[in-house]
């Protein structure tokens, strides 16, 4: 991989991937300078019961892979073969696997809500930068929760969105795109089968 290359991660169960995760990537990779991102299409969520509606890895990796198509935008199961269950984890092995890349987490505010519950989630904080994507609904649970309550001296403005290389960490910067309200839960309540029909999570329009 070339020297300096300044990668997005994006972690998910992506069941499925849908154009709400090609918009807010494509969109965190401008706002950012990114050279691109990496889609973690995870083998499960510890924090999650195994749900009866989980497509199985391939499938998920291939609608992430169909989504993906023509965007800077690389599709990986690497945690299922580092065997890493955590993102604590998964990024101490490929900071040490690609020492020359700089990475930063994207994730969304749904997320940072529920921040404070991942295995030594300050210590991700430590390892990398985290941009936060807003989402609809969540926002307000996402800055009043305990994770928030200790990351909000390390937020840095905006409008230095690409200096985030040069932040010594922790740091944390809060993005807003347009919303678009697209949903993983909402495509497997319509078309519970989706998985036998594809096309019907292929929306890679931006």
């Amino acid at each position: 991989m070339p020297i300096g290359r300044h990668v997005g991660l994006l972690g998910g169960s992506f069941n499925p991937a849908h154009r709400g995760h090609r918009r807010v990537t494509l969109d965190a990779i401008r706002t950012l300078g990114l050279d691109e991102a990496w889609w973690l299409v995870s083998p499960g969520n510890p924090l999650k019961a195994d749900a009866p509606d989980m497509a199985s890895l391939q499938v998920r990796l291939a609608s992430a892979k169909r989504l993906a198509r023509r965007a800077s935008i690389r599709v990986t199961a690497v945690e299922g073969r580092l065997r890493t269950r955590y993102t604590i984890d998964t990024l101490r092995v490929l900071k040490r696997r690609h020492p020359r890349v700089r990475f930063i987490w994207i994730m969304g505010s749904d997320n940072l809500a529920q921040f404070h519950r991942w295995r030594d989630w300050r210590g991700v904080a430590r390892e990398v930068a985290i941009a936060v994507v807003a989402r609809p609904g969540y926002e307000h649970e996402a800055l009043v929760g305990p994770a928030m309550g200790w990351l909000r001296r390390y937020r840095r403005p905006v409008s230095r969105s690409t200096e985030w290389t040069t932040w010594r960490l922790p740091a944390l910067m809060l993005l807003r795109f347009r919303p678009d309200p697209t949903s993983a839960t909402a495509i497997r309540a319509a078309a519970p089968d989706w998985h036998r029909h594809p096309q019907l999570s292929d929306q890679p329009r931006d």
